[in-house]
């Protein structure tokens, strides 16, 4: 150890007051631990934990720390519980009657921001990459697959544009109809990712105007985006209320298994490997319980490790175990039909996508502050966010809700423990948080989080600058 580096961050008395304390985080500008700062992780202040979850499949990390006994290697005995809405679920982490939950990416930013609900949430747990899907209504894809070329097989050529989807909404408007779709929470990824991908394609999908108390999202609109709970999307879809949907697995593939609609793209070929969910807790909780907290974020390292391990050679078991009624409750054929690695469009159009479900490969558990701000760019590109901001103030609000500080204490514990390597993990004494940029977006749009503004003077359609609605 460093030991006149390490005095200068804390007072060495603080280090040697007991033999087990909970690992302590070195702040060097990107706030993130130096192996050179842990010490022996504390035994867990709450044992006893109740976990909340949405019925879909990337909830995949929390039944399989329970399922697989990690959760009860770190001295904790959970309760995992459905819930019946991402509103409801947020509501019970915030009043404590849940210790934590499996979470919308952008409800902890929203949450702290005060778009809503206003209340100080983190996550220090990435859960997954991708696994999302836009479906669309058999009638609607009839119209779309004139303007879709084919490949030599006569299928359609992926990616599928918005453009595509464009004349289609046209020909509602001529009829003097709206055209619907369905999303699962105004700061859900899903509401995100179709309206990057209609935007794309030269579809407006509307503004928020929370100063003008329009939360609807609907100003300018071509396309009339709203809120459906993930399990009633294909119902909702084949009643007529909606054409089309964005939402997580299972429920892109049971509108192909039941004959009422296509997906036409998933969120791996709108943004190859974005963020999902992430494991999310009040601050409240994290500081009152930090040992907890620890060992929470190192078994759910473990399973998403385990749902990746051997070439994705668990998923069948772990299809296995969603597919129980207590979880995702959906038929074992619709969830393997996208967690094994496979993708179904149009039925019999089933293409490989190894990376469609991302749990553990790529760092795709670390907590990464780029990953925070494109959210925050995107509240800010459709209006939630009314006012501009500072490149200063996107980065100051992720580090209030990222904790990488803590993913860290995690993953050096598990190091220490001799159950995982440093060579699975980021190189925390030189991680900053920052993804390089990125430019695999279906519009090739670059984008670096460390210039948010920047990224979003380059698109077209959404606010940027000193707009605003």
């Amino acid at each position: 150890m460093n030991l006149p580096f390490f005095k200068a961050l804390r007072p060495l008395t603080e280090l040697t007051t007991t033999s087990r304390r909970v690992g302590l985080a070195v702040v060097m500008g990107s706030a993130l631990l130096s192996s050179a700062a842990y010490a022996e992780l504390d035994y867990a202040e709450k044992e006893e934990l109740k976990f909340g979850f949405i019925k879909l499949t990337d909830m995949a990390p929390l039944a399989i720390a329970y399922e697989k006994g990690y959760f009860e290697d770190e001295g904790l005995y959970v309760t995992l519980e459905a819930q019946a809405n991402w509103k409801v679920l947020l509501d019970r982490v915030i009043d404590g009657q849940l210790d934590g939950a499996h979470m919308l990416a952008g409800q902890p930013l929203g949450a702290t921001i005060g778009y809503g609900t206003k209340a100080h949430i983190v996550t220090a747990f990435s859960m997954d990459l991708n696994g999302n899907g836009i479906t669309v209504s058999n009638d609607v894809w009839d119209e779309m697959k004139k303007n879709i070329p084919n490949d030599a097989d006569g299928k359609p050529v992926h990616p599928i544009s918005a453009s595509a989807l464009k004349p289609v909404i046209d020909g509602y408007k001529a009829q003097g109809k709206p055209f619907k779709m369905g999303m699962v929470f105004p700061v859900s990824t899903h509401n995100y990712e179709l309206r990057y991908w209609l935007a794309a394609g030269g579809v407006h999908p509307g503004y928020y105007a929370p100063a003008r108390g329009d939360t609807s999202g609907q100003i300018n609109a071509d396309a009339l985006l709203s809120v459906t709970p993930p399990p009633q999307m294909p119902a909702t879809m084949e009643a007529g209320t909606i054409s089309g949907y964005c939402v997580g697995e299972p429920w892109n593939q049971q509108a192909v298994f039941k004959g009422i609609g296509v997906p036409v793209i998933t969120d791996y070929e709108i943004w190859k490997n974005n963020p999902e969910k992430v494991f999310g807790v009040s601050n409240e909780w994290a500081e009152q319980y930090p040992n907890t907290h620890i060992r929470v974020v190192k078994a759910m390292i473990r399973a998403a490790k385990w749902l990746d391990d051997n070439n994705n050679g668990n998923r069948p078991e772990a299809v296995e175990i969603l597919s129980r009624s207590q979880y995702v409750g959906a038929d074992y054929d619709v969830i393997a039909n996208s967690m094994t690695g496979t993708f179904e469009y149009e039925k019999g159009d089933k293409r490989e996508i190894p990376d469609f479900n991302v749990f553990f490969r790529h760092h795709a558990t670390y907590p990464y502050y780029s990953d925070a701000i494109w959210y925050l760019t995107q509240m800010r590109r459709w209006g939630q966010i009314a006012e501009p901001k500072s490149d200063e103030w996107f980065m100051k609000i992720a580090k209030e809700v990222y904790r990488p500080d803590i993913y860290a204490q995690a993953a050096q514990s598990l190091i220490e423990d001799g159950v995982m390597q440093a060579t699975e993990f980021p190189d925390f004494t030189t991680e900053d948080g920052f993804k390089p940029p990125q430019s695999e977006f279906i519009d090739g749009v670059m984008y670096d989080g460390k210039y948010p503004n920047e990224y979003l003077k380059r698109f077209d359609i959404g606010l940027k600058g000193d707009d605003q609605v």
